[in-house]
């Protein structure tokens, strides 16, 4: 567990502001502008005019910045500033565009929060690190939108009825092979990296950019961060372990090194679990991070990080689970990823390459050994040809290794070593046809090594303009995916798991207020059936999720305040793996819903947070009926609060977090185990799939060296 480590990175935008700017937008013809989008370019630190076109914010940046106003229907109005300056009064003039166009932002399918602030701004890092029931965890935090059924036994995103492996993860374009930290079935894990090291998320829950592929029902896409605002070093104490990192800022060159260690041992012995723990949950790892700004604009990117972790308990027998076996794992993870952005010519080009080892060592009554390693090229070539044709194309490259080891009790073994060589190239362009209509038009070739076989994926996206912030958008698309490596043990004679996506939404963002609604249709072919018999594989699998999504947020009603509200409703069937007919699968919830709140209490320098999770009953299979799949679990409840106090502990910036989950209590049941034969009753004997524990409960206390909170001068944090 690395939240400390992701806790320390949070530091510098708690940190007093320096400068304040402040001022009035107006038209040229001297209309007012409200809801206008002020900020600094490549900064969160900005505001939205209200009713008078007045805007303020404050900024800790330093030297020349640029300043950025964005508002549908204007060009966007750039002013070179240079701070720190106690307070500047500015303003801007924003001249009407000859083509609005330019603004249009195609959202079906899409929550986006981006230094760019014309897109749809939902999930910052500031947003996940207080989400209450995230533990600044990206996934956590994802699991609070719509379109998304929590699963507390993996930890992992399931979007719009699929499954944990179609939901793929981007850092700077590239794939992510292993994006959650290793664990065992029904103990969750998280998400690796640190929602601080990124300035852009976009969570597509469907109808993505043909720029991406591998992944049926959805894509996280990261941005990273470019160079890092100053020098800084932190210290993070806390209930599960602790860490250090240092950042050293040149004048066009920013280094980081940090590391962390955990071990739940001591938090356990303080608060009892329901899992019988031999040896606790232990992890150590670095970080390295490294920008480098060119002569000629472009940006270098390296980042780098190492992981090993450690468990041992007494699991319960998979066909027996009133009993216990003993159940280890050691997990080894090591992930590289490099990429330059700059300009050749009028042309936008990217480069990356990635590269990912990881191992899984479970030990038991049996040994199972799994390594996967991937490594992957790719680039985009990106241009304006004119204000109503852009295009963007490119190609990408992945080498990847599969190995497994096993032996079972009866020292039977079988190893599987598969090789995959998969290519991929894509074009898509912007077209903005009339006045209030702009299209997205894609295609995406793909071809897999390891299956022999190639595809096709259209991709098609518009929006069309209906008022001032406000937009109806449509996307269609299809997406492949190589089936897991694990249904490819026994043959490799399979094709592509196939998902087309319809959706159309509605979307208003003005005066700090976000409202969405979307509706969807997701139909399945060719997914991977396995035959209990042979334990062979086909591709005769099928199904279909549609349903609708709900999103409202308000950040302007309740000062100091910020809230957001959720809801989901599904209906998804498919027949797959060893399904003997269609039905809901386990991971699939009717309704969701989650509410989310925020406040920053200036005169006690603490930030809170709360949040309410609601879920309907999940199927689960029960043989002591005839029906497949038709018992549901109990309703889920959560309510999980934070709170961020700020002070100077000798001198330096602190932050002591607590977090604490299910403060209530409820009762929260994931599904059932049942024995694989009959007791002496005739009824299968049962298991509940629980928590570890009832609460999980977090301390930590994280010093900012060479930093000084001034509170006197702080008059909101951004949340």
């Amino acid at each position: 567990m690395r939240i400390g480590f992701f806790i320390i990175l949070f530091f510098p935008f708690f940190i007093s502001a320096q400068s304040t700017l402040s001022g009035t937008v107006l038209t040229t013809k001297g209309d007012t502008v409200i809801g206008a989008n002020v900020l600094l370019e490549g900064t969160y630190d900005g505001a939205t005019t209200d009713l008078n076109g007045f805007f303020s914010f404050r900024s800790e940046e330093q030297g020349a910045q640029n300043l950025l106003v964005i508002y549908l229907g204007c060009d966007t109005f750039r002013q070179t500033l240079t701070l720190p300056n106690a307070a500047l009064r500015l303003a801007p003039r924003l001249k009407e565009s000859a083509s609005a166009l330019q603004e249009v932002v195609i959202s079906a399918g899409s929550f986006e929060a981006a230094s760019d602030r014309k897109k749809a701004v939902v999930l910052t890092p500031i947003d996940i690190a207080l989400t209450a029931s995230a533990t600044a965890d990206i996934a956590g935090a994802i699991a609070t939108l719509p379109g998304v059924t929590r699963n507390g036994e993996s930890g992992q995103i399931l979007v719009r009825g699929g499954a944990g492996y179609e939901t793929r993860t981007f850092i700077d374009g590239l794939l992510v092979q292993n994006p959650y930290n290793s664990s065992v079935p029904n103990v969750p894990a998280r998400n690796r990296f640190s929602p601080f090291l990124f300035k852009g998320t976009m969570f597509s829950t469907g109808g993505y950019s043909a720029e991406y592929g591998q992944a049926l029902s959805s894509a996280l896409i990261l941005q990273t961060e470019d160079l890092a605002p100053q020098n800084n070093t932190g210290l993070s104490l806390m209930s599960v372990g602790g860490g250090l990192s240092h950042t050293h800022r040149w004048k066009n060159t920013s280094a980081s090194l940090s590391g962390s260690y955990s071990n739940l041992a001591p938090y356990f012995a303080l608060l009892p679990q329901n899992i019988d723990w031999i040896k606790a949950p232990q992890s150590g790892g670095g970080e390295m991070i490294l920008r480098h700004q060119t002569k000629k604009e472009g940006m270098f990117k390296l980042y780098g990080s190492a992981n090993r972790s450690a468990m041992r308990m007494n699991y319960p027998d998979a066909f027996q689970p009133e009993q216990t076996t003993p159940l280890s794992l050691l997990a080894d993870n090591v992930y590289v990823n490099t990429s330059y952005r700059g300009q050749i010519n009028k042309w936008t080009l990217f480069a990356g390459l990635a590269y990912t080892w990881n191992r899984d060592s479970i030990g038991s009554d049996f040994a199972q050994n799994k390594i996967q390693q991937s490594a992957q090229l790719r680039f985009t070539l990106n241009r304006s040809f004119s204000r109503s044709f852009r295009l963007k194309m490119g190609g990408e490259y992945l080498s990847g290794r599969y190995d497994e080891y096993f032996r079972d009790t009866d020292f039977s073994q079988f190893n599987v070593q598969r090789k995959e060589q998969y290519g991929a190239a894509f074009a898509e362009s912007d077209l903005f046809i009339a006045s209030k209509i702009v299209a997205r038009v894609g295609l995406r070739a793909e071809h897999s090594g390891l299956l022999q076989k190639t595809n096709l994926a259209p991709r098609l996206s518009a929006a069309y303009i209906l008022g001032q912030n406000e937009q109806v958008a449509m996307a269609f698309g299809q997406f492949y995916q190589n089936p897991e490596y694990d249904l490819l043990r026994r043959n490799t004679d399979l094709q592509f798991e196939r998902a087309t996506h319809y959706m159309a939404n509605y979307q208003r963002i003005r005066n700090g207020y976000t409202f969405r609604v979307e509706a969807y249709l997701k139909t399945y072919k060719n997914l991977v059936k396995t035959d209990p018999d042979t334990y062979l594989s086909n591709n005769g699998g099928d199904g279909y999720a549609r349903g609708i999504d709900v999103f409202f947020r308000d950040q302007k009603t309740i000062k100091r305040g910020d809230y957001w509200i959720s809801y989901s409703y599904l209906d998804t069937k498919r027949d797959y793996r060893d399904f003997p007919v269609s039905a809901v699968p386990t991971f699939a919830a009717t309704h969701n819903a989650s509410v989310v709140y925020k406040h920053w209490f200036s005169g006690i320098n603490t930030a809170f947070g709360a949040t309410y999770a609601f879920q309907s009953g999940r199927p689960f299979n029960d043989p002591n009926t005839n029906a497949f799949n038709s018992g549901r679990t109990p309703v889920y409840h959560d309510l999980s609060v934070n709170a961020s106090y700020l002070t100077n502990l000798g001198g330096h910036f602190t932050i002591l977090y607590v977090s604490a989950t299910n403060i209530l209590g409820f009762d929260q049941v994931y599904g059932y185990q049942f024995a694989a034969a009959p007791g002496p009753d005739g009824r299968f004997a049962a298991r509940a799939i629980t928590p570890p524990a009832r609460h999980f409960l977090f301390v930590g206390l994280f010093i900012n060296f060479g930093q000084r909170y001034k509170a006197a001068e702080t008059t909101k944090v951004d949340i």
